[in-house]
């Protein structure tokens, strides 16, 4: 019959250091100042002979020049089978504001539609003046 082994953990209950010494010993990279290259910062010169032996100059200062991105205000899409569906009926024409959209050229329009919108693709308005409709731009 085999006996189970119990594991240390278990065995270190009530014990405070469960056996790594000092009760400050093993609390991760306490002791040796943190991981990595931590304690390199710009306030205390601690490491520095070790970063230039390791990496060299470039380890300090900053470098290169970051171009600041313009603000391109992107449009929401609209195909055209979807203004054809919620197109509203106003007197004898039909209308649809699509302000802060594109209009694409996806399906087909079976009506009149006077259709207000911020861009149009170069298909989606042949096919608007084709079903005889107006593509107006705000």
């Amino acid at each position: 019959m085999t006996v189970n082994k119990r594991k240390k953990c278990d065995r270190c209950r009530g014990k405070t250091t469960h056996g790594w010494g000092a009760k400050k010993k093993h609390r991760g990279a306490g002791n040796r100042g943190g991981r990595g290259m931590a304690g390199t910062g710009k306030r205390a010169k601690h490491m520095k002979t070790h970063i230039l032996k390791k990496v060299g100059n470039i380890y300090y200062g900053k470098h290169g020049f970051h171009r600041p991105q313009s603000m391109m205000i992107e449009l929401k899409q609209i195909n055209l089978e979807e203004i054809d569906r919620k197109v509203t009926k106003e007197g004898s024409t039909y209308t649809f504001d699509a302000t802060g959209y594109k209009v694409l050229a996806k399906g087909t329009i079976t009506k009149k539609i006077k259709i207000t919108a911020d861009a149009f693709s170069k298909i989606a308005k042949e096919k608007i003046e084709a079903a005889g409709g107006e593509a107006i731009l705000c």
